[in-house]
């Protein structure tokens, strides 16, 4: 892989900042002196405003500003949010309900922003947010996922969102009317919070002519164009900058009503305004992931070969469309709806639902754990029901290796696979052999031991055009911007260690620079697993474009034809040419000479296509009948990520994809009471997965490069997720079954488990 990276697992350069708590995040580098933002927020779940008179709290001690929905109106601006909206299956569009900024007199779930207070001191903000008066009446709650209920917007009146479906419903149905075997299980897929270290937050600076916006999101332009067409500016009018951010996970990818808020009253006030959440107020805003019910089938032929799928899925979107909310559970899902399976034919309906909750949209995988969660659960149930072993059931239905590029039912192309080559080396990686000695060992002590696999498939790209430029500076060193963003993924290491790959630029001779609209023409920002592929695929056409210029220049001084000079990774060369400058000494020629465009450089990228990792992961688990507690006791992972840039990175991702998949699958659920409001809103009630929880992951990759990028990578950053969580289950029932145990849904908190054990006993 030298043409395209050394591959070596080079420890991040960022985290001596991070570990040593020199980090940059918002609210450390928030202006002396900036205002302080705090939302007076909706206590109820559904409920129409009776009074609202904030005269007193705008008299109040410190406070500079109240702002309601009608002032935001007033001041010109636009007062909604606008989102994603998808088609019905019969061509209508979805419904497009406007999500207020504040909340426009109907509240629609508890922690709606009701008014923002900005004050001297957040102590003063929130004193003066008790000095308002504020009444409702409330109004009957909805929070299932059923047509009907109290109509949360006139747009759906019955709280049904869209009405989506993808594939051939007729020739679906005739494959199961001449099935063999048929197969069908209901999965839920629980609510989970996102819980980033660092919680949302911003601050925003107006000198009269330009804004400047500080956010900890997943990228700039989005947030930038967003701003401009809000508050009414131009694009060079708007900066925004992503310093350090403590985790993203897709929860920071969107907009929030909070930052344009801010913004527009640091414009008003011309004094920088400054926000950040504190953990329950995130909880109770940012937007929630999965919370979803699928009802699903496959039809097989007497040869046990799939011959059809059908699933039915009802979603949450909660009391508003989020800015990707529609997309998630719809077309994302359908990118892998068939897995890696060679699926003649598949239906899949989607019924969306407005509920009187926190907004839903992406979360780690967004919409592919989900997907792959509902196949690999039936899949699992399929080899029980029939009697077969679960290993060879998935090898017997795999798309076989001379079928690619392969075209999946719902449209999509795979380019690469072999699924067959990575599957059988998971089972002697994780000693599937033995595993019955392993279950006698757990049965001695009183335990039940289960075994899971998942095979699952992921679908990557994102926004597929990246940019990257290239700055020669007069000390010689040379600075690199990218238009992802790092939320703790280790980008820093990854871009500069691939330029350096490709330039023999020293590594502690490369500045990395992301995050700033004013630094790079634009960039797709980070999410869909997408920066590895796209960014480096922009650097590489970037070095391009350098070398090409610098061949140009030195052929005067080379004494040589342009042509006939070559770059070998660290200089320069041609024949019969005493010289032999590194790119570094070449860009100091070129300052000499006056050359100041040889200096920077920039190229944007647009790839054609996606790529598709995939692997399989086995995961053991011990279950105590007595209690109910279970616990990942083994777990293998082995990913096809076709070539890699830094294997120690890329294990770092699988590992904490992992993570979330089994916080998922062990710990963490959502729960709202029957008036919407939310029990589990602090640590104390949500349980996060702790370090005790978590296994020793081992961990290997098998390449089959991709062909979709010129570098032939997969990207990983979602894969962990998408992987573990089927994987996990999957093993809890097994642990289960012979306890009488037929339907396990997560998350498998250990009253959840000992109930199941009772109620299968």
């Amino acid at each position: 892989m030298k043409p395209f990276g050394k591959s070596q697992p080079i420890r991040r350069i960022e985290d001596q900042r991070f570990l040593t708590g020199t980090g940059r995040y918002v609210d450390d580098i928030a202006p002396d002196g900036a205002a302080v933002a705090y939302f007076l927020r909706a206590p109820v779940a559904h409920a129409m405003i009776t009074t609202l008179d904030v005269a007193d709290a705008r008299d109040a001690d410190g406070v500079l500003a109240v702002l309601t929905y009608d002032d935001l109106g007033a001041a010109g601006i636009a007062t909604d949010l606008p989102a994603v909206v998808i088609k019905n299956h019969d061509g209508t569009a979805a419904a497009n309900p406007k999500r207020p900024l504040l909340c426009d007199g109907h509240i629609r779930h508890v922690g709606e922003a009701i008014a923002v207070i900005i004050a001297d001191t957040l102590d003063q903000a929130k004193d003066a947010a008790e000095l308002i008066e504020f009444d409702f009446d409330e109004l009957p709650v909805a929070l299932d996922l059923t047509a009907g209920g109290a109509a949360l917007h006139a747009e759906a009146g019955d709280n049904m969102a869209f009405d989506w479906a993808i594939g051939d419903a007729e020739q679906t149905d005739a494959a199961f009317d001449t099935a063999a075997h048929v197969v069908s299980l209901q999965v839920a897929d629980n609510r989970i919070i996102a819980n980033a270290l660092e919680p949302r937050g911003c601050f925003a600076q107006w000198d009269g002519q330009k804004l400047e916006f500080t956010v900890n999101g997943q990228g700039v332009w989005n947030q930038k164009n967003r701003l401009v067409q809000t508050l009414g500016l131009t694009p060079e009018q708007v900066r925004v900058i992503n310093p350090d951010v403590g985790g993203g996970f897709g929860m920071k990818a969107m907009t929030y009503p909070e930052y344009y808020v801010v913004a527009h009253a640091a414009m008003a006030l011309g004094r920088a305004v400054r926000w950040m959440a504190d953990r329950t107020e995130s909880m109770l805003t940012d937007n929630a992931g999965r919370d979803l019910v699928s009802d699903a089938a496959i039809a097989l032929d007497a040869d046990l070969r799939i011959t059809g799928y059908r699933m039915q899925t009802r979603c949450n979107l909660g009391a508003y469309n989020s800015q990707f909310g529609q997309i998630i559970q719809t077309d994302l899902f359908a990118k892998v709806l068939t897995g890696p399976y060679d699926i003649p034919t598949a239906h899949h309906a989607v019924q969306g639902f407005y509920t009187n909750t926190t907004p839903v949209d992406a979360y780690r995988g967004a919409g592919r754990p989900e997907a792959i969660y509902v196949l690999e659960r039936l899949m699992d149930r399929a080899a029980r029901d029939l009697g077969v072993d679960p290993w060879d059931l998935r090898r017997k239905n795999f798309i076989a290796s001379d079928k690619f590029p392969y075209q999946t039912v719902t449209g999509e192309t795979y380019d690469v696979g072999d699924f067959t080559r990575v599957l059988d080396r998971a089972y002697q990686a994780a000693d599937v052999a033995g595993f019955g000695a392993r279950q006698a060992i757990s049965a001695q002590a009183g335990r039940l031991r289960g075994l899971g696999i998942c095979y699952y498939i992921e679908s990557i790209l994102g926004a597929p055009s990246e940019t990257t430029r290239v700055v020669f500076n007069d000390d010689d060193t040379a600075t690199i911007f990218v238009g992802t963003q790092s939320n703790g993924q280790g980008h820093e290491t990854v871009f500069s260690q691939f330029l350096s790959d490709q330039t023999g630029i020293p590594l502690d001779k490369i500045h990395f620079v992301q995050g700033d609209s004013d630094a790079i023409a634009m960039g797709g920002g980070t999410g869909g697993s997408r920066s590895v592929t796209v960014q480096n695929t922009a650097t590489l056409k970037t070095v391009d474009i350098m070398l090409t210029a610098y061949r140009a220049f030195l052929a005067d001084k080379m004494g040589v034809d342009a042509g006939d000079i070559t770059f070998d990774d660290e200089r320069f060369r041609a024949p019969n040419s005493n010289l032999s400058p590194t790119l570094l000494e070449a860009a100091a020629m070129a300052r000499d000479a006056g050359r100041d465009d040889l200096l920077d450089h920039s190229a944007t990228i647009t790839l054609d296509a996606r790529s598709f990792p995939n692997g399989a992961h086995v995961a053991e688990v011990e279950a105590d009948p007595d209690t109910g507690v279970t616990r990942v006791v083994k777990y293998t992972v082995v990913d096809d990520f076709g070539h890699l840039i830094n294997p120690l990175l890329v294990e770092g991702q699988v590992h904490g994809g992992i993570a979330q998949g089994l916080g998922q699958a062990l710990n963490e659920h959502v729960v709202f009471d029957d008036t919407g409001q939310l029990l589990t809103a602090t640590f104390m009630d949500y349980a996060m997965p702790r370090a005790t929880d978590m296994p020793w992951v081992s961990f290997q990759t098998e390449c089959v490069p991709s062909t979709a990028n010129p570098m032939g990578i997969k990207g990983c950053g979602e894969a962990g997720t998408v992987g573990s969580m089927a994987a996990v289950a999957n093993a809890v029932q097994d642990a289960l079954w012979d306890r009488g145990v037929r339907q396990a849904d997560m998350p498998f908190t250990p009253q959840r488990v000992w109930t199941l054990l009772s109620k299968g006993a």
